[in-house]
């Protein structure tokens, strides 16, 4: 060992008389000091241009960050599931909440809240079918999906009522500005009319 050899060297030194005790210990300091080598220092992980990090000679680099998913807009399953509530509140007789599934807030069906209320409030039973949805109309922004629709009931007075026809929705594409009732699924217009009650439709 260089530690070993180089104290032996000073101490042979020093026994031969070569010098005064301060000499022999600074030789004895400068043998020790030789033997102070400094351990080598590891180099940094390297950082590939893929974003991974290696950690060392012939390992693999680890995978970068995989992307979040990614945002889809309300689909025509929303959009059905719209109608589904609707025809559920007209059925037990929470109007004001249907009245709401049309745009603007009920605007869109063309009647106050009142006057909408009353126009149902005539049935005794009111119950819907949906059939199965149409493909989604897109343009400037907007989208529109037609869904058809079978209301059997019965009037207060036991009069049948049968009534089928497309119901139209709408919503406002994922644009910046609109706002979250207007990228949701609302009713447009209706074209449920009176129908014999042996017409089919084919449930979703």
């Amino acid at each position: 060992m260089r530690t070993a050899g180089g104290i032996a060297l000073a101490l042979l030194l020093a026994g031969c008389g070569g010098g005064e005790p301060a000499d022999d210990a600074a030789i004895v300091n400068q043998a020790a000091e030789a033997d102070l080598v400094p351990a080598p220092v590891a180099p940094a992980p390297a950082t590939p241009p893929g974003g991974g990090i290696v950690d060392g000679p012939g390992t693999t680099p680890s995978p970068a960050p995989a992307p979040g998913p990614v945002a889809t807009e309300p689909g025509a399953d929303a959009a059905v599931q719209v109608l589904r509530d609707y025809f559920a509140a007209l059925g037990d007789g929470r109007y004001g909440d249907a009245w709401r599934l049309w745009g603007g807030r009920g605007e869109a069906s063309g009647m106050t809240q009142a006057a909408f209320a009353d126009s149902f409030a005539r049935y005794a039973e009111y119950r819907a079918v949906t059939g199965t949805p149409g493909r989604i109309d897109a343009g400037a922004g907007q989208r529109y999906i037609r869904i058809p629709v079978r209301v059997t009931g019965r009037l207060r007075d036991g009069t049948p009522v049968t009534l089928a026809g497309p119901v139209t929705l709408h919503r406002t594409g994922d644009i910046d500005g609109a706002t979250a009732e207007q990228r949701a699924w609302r009713i447009s217009d209706s074209d449920l009319k009176p129908r014999p009650g042996s017409e089919p439709i084919v449930p979703q």
